[in-house]
């Protein structure tokens, strides 16, 4: 596999290369492809410059492959740029984020040479580290609200960065810029993972049987009554073990260290109340690991406000559990409000792994519109998180609660999905809450999980693996390419 050639233009590497080098060192890796940084003068495959080089209008060969114009007013002020002013800069026929990236498909080909027009090097960052996020309003859990243009376009469930990921890599292949080393083992096309939330798996027996009723009305009174006289649970996890091996899937549970209580709860610190130290827990977790199922931490709802506390909620669960702590998710999406990345840092300072946090709340799709596990950027500091960031496709409650769709059509939806997902090459992770798999108490939540594994399974190009192995897959990928590479490597 011979490495790219990549040419910066020297203004734009002097004023944005740690942003630069970051946005192409994601790019390339997701595609598979080695990288040297060659001076701007000299030949190379891929040149990044700011102007059209004179000799675009003139028989003299330039010394590119392929040239990508970049867009500096948009690199001096990417928090202003929006979805409109994203589509209004497009070349004809437009970059559109629910379509098939025209400007892509279609280049301009001049003297033997690839012409973009567009600056899809700014458009992956400015998705993939939330430039647009600074606007929108968010509540008192941080979950944000999307606008309209977003909504309209369905920008989350088309995966608009990893959309320019995959329509550059058929360009480079079309115009054969070399091989690329295969994205995912066993020769498969996409990856997938089945996660859950470990929230309430221990029953409050005067409390749930209100909240049944409240779900669903007077057909709730039987089984509200079941849980009130302990003839119905939330401890699920020997059925969710059966039902996920008869699809050969081996999921994560993610667990809170911290034990909350009713009146945390009430006060706004909604952590739950079960102990991870109680005999009952640590049994679980020896059975889990020793069947292949992965133990990660479900951090609190106020880790990210101190380090201290964050590395104590790890290493109380990694005692409870007898192993190592990699992965992890925060209960209830729960980052830094104001600066997601300072949370994504802490992951780095505690020892993690990788981290599977980034979505929205009540949002299908990908939040950073990418579809493949990725190393953020930590905007203020300008430097690469060394956690790989797993993003999420979909959570069970976002089309669950939603009383306008039939089961089939929450079905659809979760399978629409995987397919993009397929198509992207990409990872497909799934979260359902532990407490869901009753389908007496949660009708309908299951199912979709059902739909997404069959259509999954049926496809056979999926290579299916727990969180843990999928990161370690992608950092394993990710040095192996950094120790054939040369240059960009800016904000590492």
């Amino acid at each position: 596999m011979l490495p790219l050639r990549i040419a910066l233009d020297a203004d734009l590497k002097a004023r944005w290369g740690a942003e630069i080098a970051w946005s192409w060192r994601q790019l390339l890796t997701a595609l598979g492809y080695a990288w040297v940084e060659v001076a701007p003068d000299a030949p190379c495959d891929i040149a990044y410059m700011h102007h059209m080089p004179v000799a675009a209008s003139t028989s003299t060969p330039l010394q590119a492959r392929m040239v990508i114009l970049a867009d500096p007013a948009r690199w001096a002020n990417p928090t202003g740029c929006q979805l409109a002013q994203l589509h209004r800069n497009a070349m004809p026929a437009g970059l559109r984020f629910a379509d098939d990236v025209a400007s892509l498909a279609a280049p301009t080909v001049r003297d033997g040479v690839i012409w973009l027009q567009r600056d899809v090097i700014f458009d992956y960052f400015w998705l993939a580290t939330g430039q647009e996020e600074v606007h929108w309003p968010q509540d008192a859990h941080g979950f944000f609200t999307l606008p309209d243009a977003w909504l309209a376009q369905r920008a989350l469930e088309a995966a608009p960065a990893s959309a320019i990921v995959e329509a550059l890599g058929a360009l480079w292949q079309e115009y054969g810029l070399g091989a690329p080393l295969p994205r995912w083992p066993q020769g498969k096309r996409a990856a997938a993972a089945i996660t859950h939330d470990v929230d309430y798996p221990e029953v409050i027996r005067w409390l749930e049987p209100l909240r049944i009723v409240r779900r669903q009305g007077s057909r709730g009174f039987g089984p509200a009554w079941e849980v009130l006289t302990g003839r119905r649970t939330h401890w699920a996890f020997p059925q969710w073990m059966d039902f996920e091996t008869r699809y050969g899937v081996r999921s994560a549970f993610y667990f809170v260290a911290r034990q909350g209580s009713l009146i945390e709860y009430a006060r706004g610190t909604p952590d739950p109340f079960y102990d991870v130290t109680a005999p009952r827990f640590r049994a679980l977790f020896r059975t889990l690991i020793e069947g292949g199922w992965e133990v990660g931490m479900h951090a609190s709802y106020l880790a990210y406000a101190a380090r201290e506390r964050f590395a104590g909620e790890k290493q109380r669960l990694e005692q409870a559990a007898g192993a190592p702590v990699v992965g992890n998710r925060h209960h209830y999406w729960h980052l830094n409000p104001t600066d997601p990345t300072a949370t994504l840092q802490l992951h780095a300072d505690i020892g993690l792994l990788y981290d599977t946090s980034l979505t929205h709340d009540r949002y299908l799709g990908w939040r950073r519109g990418v579809t493949t596990p990725f190393y953020p950027l930590a905007t203020r500091t300008r430097r690469e998180i060394g956690v790989v960031q797993l993003p999420v496709a979909w959570m069970d409650a976002q089309l669950a609660q939603r009383t306008d769709l039939t089961q089939p059509q929450r079905d659809a939806m979760v399978c629409e999905l995987v397919e993009l997902v397929a198509a992207q090459q990409g990872l497909f992770v799934a979260n359902v809450h532990d407490y869901v798999f009753d389908e007496v108490l949660f009708p309908g939540w299951l199912a979709t999980l059902r739909a997404a594994l069959e259509r999954i399974v049926a496809r056979g190009d999926f290579w299916v693996a727990t969180p843990v192995a999928i990161a370690r897959h992608w950092s394993d990928r990710y040095r192996r390419l950094l120790s054939d590479s040369i240059g960009l490597t800016e904000g590492r």
